[in-house]
C-alpha cells in the first residue's frame, strides 16, 4: 500500500484552485473579435476589462460594453462589419439587438445553441490557457500582464488568427458582383 502524498492538488477529474493570501477584490473578463477580410491579414481586436468585486457590482461585460468594442472594430477596419455572435446572453440582450438594427454598417449573424467549435474565439481562448498553463501568478497585475502580452503574440501573429478560422471549417466567402 502506498502512502497518501502530504500535498495533493486535488481529484482527478477536478481543477486544482490554489488560494493565494491578500485575495483581490477585482476580476478581469476579455471580449475579442477575430477580424476576416479576404485579402487583408486577419487581426484579433480585443478589451480587456477589470470589475471590482463590489457587492452588487458587474462582474463581466455588459450589452454597452460589447457595443463599444464593435464601434472601435467598425473605426479600425473602417468598414461595415459582419458579426458572428455566439448565444451568450448579453449578445442576446435588447440593447446590443435595438444597436445593432440602428446601424447599417453592422450585420450580425447569430451561431446555433452551444456550438464553440464554429466561433474562431474560442480557439484564440485555447491559445491563450496554453501559453497561461501550469503558471502560479503572485498578484492580479502579474496575471493581466501575461493575458495582456499573449493576446498580443496573437494579434501580430496573422496565421494563428487564420488557424483559429481554420479551426472552424468555416470559409468566408466574399459577395459576388451584381
Amino acid at each position: 500500500m502506498t502512502p497518501p502524498r502530504a500535498h495533493t492538488w486535488g481529484r482527478r477529474g477536478h481543477t486544482p484552485v490554489i488560494r493565494v493570501r491578500g485575495r483581490s477584490r477585482r476580476r478581469t473578463s476579455v471580449a475579442a473579435l477575430c477580424c476576416y477580410k479576404p485579402g487583408e491579414k486577419s487581426r484579433l481586436i480585443h478589451r480587456p476589462r477589470t470589475h471590482l468585486l463590489l457587492k452588487g457590482a458587474r462582474k463581466s461585460f455588459s450589452w454597452k460594453d460589447y457595443r463599444d468594442l464593435l464601434v472601435r472594430a467598425h473605426i479600425q477596419l473602417d468598414g461595415p462589419i459582419v458579426v458572428v455572435w455566439d448565444n451568450l446572453n448579453t449578445h442576446l440582450a435588447a440593447g446590443l439587438k435595438r444597436y445593432e438594427a440602428e446601424h447599417d454598417w453592422l450585420t450580425t449573424v447569430r451561431l446555433p445553441p452551444y456550438a464553440p467549435d464554429l466561433n474562431p474565439v474560442e480557439a484564440v481562448w485555447s491559445l491563450v490557457r496554453r501559453a497561461m498553463a501550469n503558471t502560479a501568478f503572485t498578484t492580479p497585475d502579474e496575471l493581466d500582464r501575461k493575458l495582456r502580452s499573449e493576446l498580443r503574440r496573437i494579434q501580430l501573429r496573422p496565421r494563428l488568427i487564420d488557424g483559429c478560422l481554420t479551426a472552424t471549417s468555416l470559409a468566408i466567402n466574399p459577395p459576388t458582383p451584381p
